[in-house]
């Protein structure tokens, strides 16, 4: 044992020798191997450098290619840039010369322009006066040769129109509605007139005034209102509106009718028609005047089937009730209707209240071409009774004095006539003939006729029947007499036939030449009416050429030299 331990001993102790040996070789291999590392590391950070510095040179390379490249692009660019520029420079240039120069010839338009303007201005003052002249000439002509002034109102497509009455085709509908009738200016009409297979024929017809479909109830007015000067100064006055059925007669005398209700409207002003605004301008006129030197009487009468009806009489309960009336001659040879109604109004409230109360009582029919067809002629009537005072009528109460005192005359004489309005009695019994037990006090009536005319009709296409068909027969007859009248009158006849029909025995003094005539054409514009057109337009042209002798003058008393 103790043997095998020393042999073990050794071996443990050669064995310890061989490890230490080894130790020692791993040790130098370690060493080595490291070593070995650090030189493959110099190795490859050799090699990376090398590669950097080979990509570093070719990119330095290609940049210096790619920056020459664009220095040559930024040439070129460069060299296009100062081309273009100079180019626009030059245009530039160029466009401001030419604005110069178009500143120059719009500085020389403006300034011709603006001697053109001056010098239209001037033909167009001058064309206007020399208008105005002619105006007032033709004015007076027509006074001096008594002749019947004429206007002419176009009314405008209205969608009645294009319904035809009877079953037609679509195509004759649309001529039907076709507008034919237009106002070529403010004193010519112009009717275009076609038949089948021809050609179409324009005609023209001249009057004083022509509307057009555009034109307002004021501009209709505002020619009309010197006429009522003419009142106030001693003449009598006429206005009466002609045409067929549905051109616009009543609206153009009195105003839109509503539905349901005959009467006017006081409320939209702007449609006021004839009547109401000659009332209210005369009551104007009027309040101009001394209080008390005038007086106005109303009476509204209708002509139905060539019989005269007194819109305004009342019966014993106070209604008011439509009676027949006559009309008579007077040994002066003047037209007259006894007992007819005469209510005396102070403003044109009452009379604008009167008036439609006779309005109430007007006979309408409706008929295929207007539903509200008058189917009476309607004569409104207000007579002015001026009071002089005969001492003092040149300066015609000037002074406040005297016309203190003539108001103090006038209460005196008729206190109630002027207030009541229960004074309902005959146009002579109407005046207050107390006037004439004072001396002093003298009266000169003047009449302002205001007449709205029935519509003429072709009974083909109203389609009436049974009393509507008696009543177009007698609407037609009377205006076919008030033109044999007129007829008579322009070619001098001795005998004109006033007795034909009631409606010119009444209207006698007025056409005859004892008044200013107005007469307002209406027509309606549509091929569908074109027949009736120029129908009444030549009423109107042969209207025009009648020459009655100038007009008389209501002559006031003149206080003789003496006194």
């Amino acid at each position: 044992k103790e043997e095998r331990i020393v042999v073990l001993e050794t071996e443990n102790a050669a064995l310890h020798l061989k490890l230490a040996e080894y130790q020692g070789l791993a040790g130098r291999s370690t060493k080595e191997a490291l070593q070995f590392y650090a030189a493959h590391g110099q190795q490859m950070k050799l090699q990376r450098s090398s590669v950097v510095t080979q990509l570093h040179g070719a990119i330095k390379k290609r940049l210096k290619q790619d920056l020459k490249s664009l220095h040559s692009v930024a040439l070129e660019l460069s060299k296009d840039f100062q081309r273009q520029s100079k180019t626009c420079l030059y245009q530039v240039l160029a466009a401001v010369q030419g604005i110069q120069l178009q500143n120059e010839a719009m500085r020389m338009f403006q300034i011709k322009a603006f001697d053109l303007e001056q010098s239209l201005q001037e033909v167009t003052e001058r064309y206007e006066k020399e208008k105005q002249k002619r105006k007032a000439l033709h004015n007076s002509l027509v006074e001096l040769r008594g002749n019947i002034r004429v206007h002419c109102r176009i009314r405008p497509l209205l969608p009645f129109d294009a319904a035809a009455g009877h079953s037609v085709s679509q195509d004759r509908q649309r001529n039907f509605s076709e507008k034919v009738a237009y106002a070529a200016d403010d004193e010519t009409v112009l009717v275009k007139c076609s038949r089948p297979g021809h050609a179409s024929v324009n005609k023209t017809f001249q009057f004083e005034r022509v509307y057009n479909d555009l034109e307002s109830q004021d501009a209709v007015f505002a020619d009309v209102a010197p006429l009522l000067t003419s009142l106030l100064d001693g003449y009598n006055v006429c206005i009466m509106a002609y045409g067929q059925t549905g051109s616009g007669k009543t609206y153009t005398m009195l105003g839109p009718q509503l539905e349901g209700n005959l009467a006017f409207s006081i409320e939209e002003e702007s449609e006021l028609g004839i009547i109401p605004r000659a009332t209210q301008e005369v009551f104007r006129l009027i309040s101009e005047k001394p209080p008390g030197s005038y007086w106005v009487e109303v009476s509204v009468v209708e002509v139905y089937n060539n019989e005269i009806f007194d819109l305004l009489a009342k019966d014993s309960y106070g209604k008011v009730f439509g009676v027949k009336r006559d009309v008579v001659t007077t040994r002066e040879g003047k037209s007259d209707v006894p007992l007819l109604t005469h209510e005396t109004v102070e403003n044109a409230s009452e009379f604008l209240h009167l008036v439609n109360k006779g309005l109430q009582l007007r006979v309408t029919h409706p008929t295929l071409v207007h539903a509200h067809s008058s189917r009476s002629h309607l004569v409104v009537t207000l007579t002015i009774t001026t009071v002089v005072f005969g001492d003092n009528f040149g300066t015609l109460w000037e002074d406040e004095q005297t016309s203190q005192r003539v108001n103090k005359e006038a209460s005196c004489t008729f206190p109630q006539k002027m207030r009541d309005n229960k004074s309902t009695s005959s146009s002579r019994a109407s005046s207050p003939v107390q006037l004439e037990a004072t001396e002093k006090m003298k009266q000169v009536k003047t009449r302002l006729q205001l007449v709205d005319l029935a519509g003429s009709e072709c009974v083909g296409m109203s389609g009436v029947t049974g009393a509507a068909l008696r009543e177009t027969s007698f609407i037609n007859r009377s205006l076919s007499a008030l033109a044999d009248v007129l007829g008579a009158i322009a070619e001098q006849r001795a005998h004109v036939p006033y007795r034909n029909s009631k409606l010119t025995h009444l209207l006698q003094d007025s056409v005859g030449g004892d008044a200013k005539l107005l007469v307002m054409l209406c027509i309606s514009p549509g091929q569908k009416y074109l027949t009736e057109s120029m129908q009444s337009l030549g009423f109107g042209t042969r209207a025009r050429q009648v020459q009655r002798g100038q007009v008389k003058k209501r002559n006031f008393p003149v206080p003789s030299k003496a006194k």
